[in-house]
């Protein structure tokens, strides 16, 4: 299978909340002292032409762009030092999160399942292999909504670096090819609603564009 089609065959998507300490800031929330995980269905996974959904229920649906980390091998129990080496490749993503949904979740000390994994959550652009990727540490994240910026960061600011991360989740999860990390998203994140265009940038590497569908008895 290769990875360029990694839409179609990956079985999982591994999220990283908090991951930029400006972004958990801005959620009233503190850093973590290890990576917080949640997962995402592989059916939230999106490519260009076709709409990001408002989640039935949501009134507050957030942007979120991100560096999706995209697995090359299978992999358990990695270390740090070879966890490089179980990447294949790279892609930009956007988290998006149905943040009334997740606050609701939170506030009840439920599991966020639905904020985060509901269809169409995961928007993806292109296959990035990693070969053209000098330093996966070192990329401006950007976020525009009907042309205005909303984020702006870069990868350097992780908190918990891909290695880092790598050998954490696969410590719980056999890392497979074809499965997302997302890595986590800088400040700036916001609400969207029906009919909003939302573009990102991974520099220049990558760009994408998704225009947000809302439920009729929401619009």
């Amino acid at each position: 299978m290769r990875l360029s089609r990694f839409v179609e065959f990956g079985r999982k998507i591994i999220g990283i909340g908090r991951n930029y300490k400006h972004h958990a800031a801005e959620m009233k929330s503190v850093v973590p002292d290890k990576p917080l995980l949640f997962l995402k269905p592989p059916t939230a996974f999106i490519t260009e032409g076709n709409s990001i959904k408002v989640p039935k229920g949501c009134h507050e649906l957030h942007h979120e762009v991100e560096l999706g980390v995209i697995i090359g091998r299978k992999g358990k129990d990695i270390s740090e030092i070879g966890a490089m080496d179980y990447v294949g490749g790279y892609t930009l993503c956007l988290d998006m999160t149905a943040r009334d949904l997740q606050e609701e979740a939170k506030k009840n000390g439920l599991p966020w399942t639905v904020a985060k994994g509901f269809d169409t959550s995961c928007p993806v652009g292109s296959f990035l292999p990693k070969e053209q990727v000098a330093d996966p540490h070192n990329l401006p994240l950007w976020c525009n909504v009907n042309g205005q910026v909303r984020q702006e960061g870069s990868t350097a600011d992780m908190v918990f670096r891909i290695p880092s991360l790598i050998s954490y989740i696969s410590s719980y999860f056999t890392l497979e090819p074809g499965d997302v990390i997302l890595t986590g998203t800088p400040a700036g994140v916001g609400p969207v609603q029906h009919g909003d265009i939302i573009e990102a940038g991974l520099g220049s590497l990558i760009k994408m564009s998704f225009k947000v569908q809302g439920e009729e008895k929401y619009i």
